[in-house]
């Protein structure tokens, strides 16, 4: 595990950890405490992903329902100017190093520095942003 910066206020969740989720990867279930699920929290633009892989996957339907489901489990963090601030900041700092990133990362990153809380990912590139809490399975 690498991790910095452990978030007394909560856990976002990246994409591919929600999707982990979704297919019980043990490799992340084991790590989720129950702790962590009740503090963790879903960026709309994670949403936004989930719900692009379900249009374009096999099981269309069946994924629209589970990816429909989320916000039931876990709140939404949507984006607003506080976050568009953030994101802003971040995309300067990366490309002040030579290490950009996806946008929609840079965003999913915005949102959990902006609300102060640790991000759980696969993607070891977020540990390019020197300040963001993250912890990386």
């Amino acid at each position: 595990m690498h991790g910095r910066f452990l978030s007394p206020r909560g856990f976002l969740l990246d994409t591919n950890v929600v999707i982990a989720l979704q297919k019980q990867d043990r490799s992340i279930t084991r790590r989720i405490t129950p702790e962590m699920a009740l503090y963790s929290y879903l960026p709309s633009i994670v949403l936004g992903e989930l719900f692009l892989g379900a249009h374009r996957s096999g099981r269309m339907h069946q994924n629209l329902l589970d990816v429909k489901s989320l916000p039931r489990t876990f709140p939404i963090l949507p984006c607003n100017a506080g976050t568009a601030e953030a994101y802003g900041r971040l995309y300067a700092h990366l490309l002040d190093k030579g290490r950009p990133i996806p946008e929609n990362d840079i965003w999913i990153a915005a949102i959990a520095h902006q609300r102060g809380l640790t991000l759980l990912t696969r993607d070891n590139h977020f540990t390019y942003i020197d300040f963001l809490s993250v912890i990386v399975w």
